[in-house]
């Protein structure tokens, strides 16, 4: 039972993490490779105030989003001004710089070394605090947080802001002849989508309980971007069905029986095998609306 409530917590802060690149990528059309550095961001900030100056877990979520948003706004300025392969280019520099940070800063972070004894979650109602001390209690506040991202995610595109982010998506020197300032809309939606998933990162380092940079490296965005395209772009019930899959098929083929020495490759080659007929059979995702 408890190895279940754990895949569905990492469902939960992996599906908060499609949703919200989903805004970037699949509705807006921009191909963004730095999502972990916002992820580790809000892990880190949370677990240096946890740890450092023992704020409450929710003042810390709320103090990693800002962050995230202030930095993802300074980092979208340039990353507007740049469009297809260029966009994913400065974003793919822009996540190595930020993990270069969380290695190096070891008066901050503390290095390769990470931080450990990262608390959970607690609020106080009328004098009485309660402390979430099981998976189960944390498996329903990432839920909520989860719900919560799903339904302002789904308000945005459902909004006149997110019918222009798809016209950007379509055509964006078309969007700008109608007087749309397409550099607003892009920055608006990278920042939105930063402080989403530093929420991510927060409950990931509750979680966990130990963090440090590897979790946070390059292949960290790349699978947060194939559960976007593999579940769907413009479909944030794609970005739900895309982490559920990505996060059940390694656990399921560790069920099927093959020699213990080749085990673990043969896992590897099985999991990019699906990947690849899926990308090849199937280019928008399993409920995706468009092609990238």
């Amino acid at each position: 039972m408890q190895y279940l409530i754990h895949l569905a917590i990492l469902f939960a802060i992996y599906g908060i993490l499609g949703v919200s690149l989903n805004l970037v990528v699949g509705y807006t059309g921009l191909l963004s490779v730095t999502h972990a550095a916002f992820y580790g961001i809000g892990a880190y900030a949370t677990a240096i105030l946890l740890t450092s100056f023992g704020v409450n877990f929710f003042v810390s979520v709320i103090a990693a989003v800002v962050i995230s948003a202030v930095i993802a706004f300074l980092i979208g300025l340039i990353l507007s001004k740049f469009d297809d392969d260029y966009y994913a280019l400065a974003s793919f520099g822009f996540n190595i710089i930020i993990f270069s940070v969380f290695l190096n800063w070891q008066e901050l972070t503390r290095g390769p070394l990470g931080i450990p004894g990262i608390g959970k979650p607690s609020f106080e109602i009328s004098n009485f605090q309660f402390l979430i001390s099981n998976n189960l209690e944390f498996l329903i506040l990432a839920l909520v947080f989860l719900a919560l991202i799903y339904f302002a995610s789904r308000f945005i595109v459902n909004s006149s802001f997110g019918r222009i982010l798809k016209a950007i998506r379509e055509d964006e020197k078309a969007i700008q002849i109608f007087g749309y300032n397409t550099l607003y809309y892009k920055l608006a939606i990278f920042v939105i989508s930063a402080a989403m998933a530093s929420v991510a990162g927060s409950l990931f380092a509750s979680y966990i309980t130990f963090i440090d940079p590897s979790s946070f490296w390059l292949m960290e965005s790349i699978f947060i971007l194939a559960i976007v395209i593999l579940g769907g772009l413009s479909n944030l019930k794609g970005s739900l069905l895309g982490a559920l899959f990505l996060i059940l098929l390694p656990e399921a083929l560790r069920f099927v029986g093959m020699p213990n020495d080749i085990a673990a490759q043969m896992r590897q080659v099985i999991y990019g095998v699906i990947l690849i007929l899926l990308m090849l059979y199937r280019p928008q995702g399993l409920a995706g609306e468009y092609k990238l």
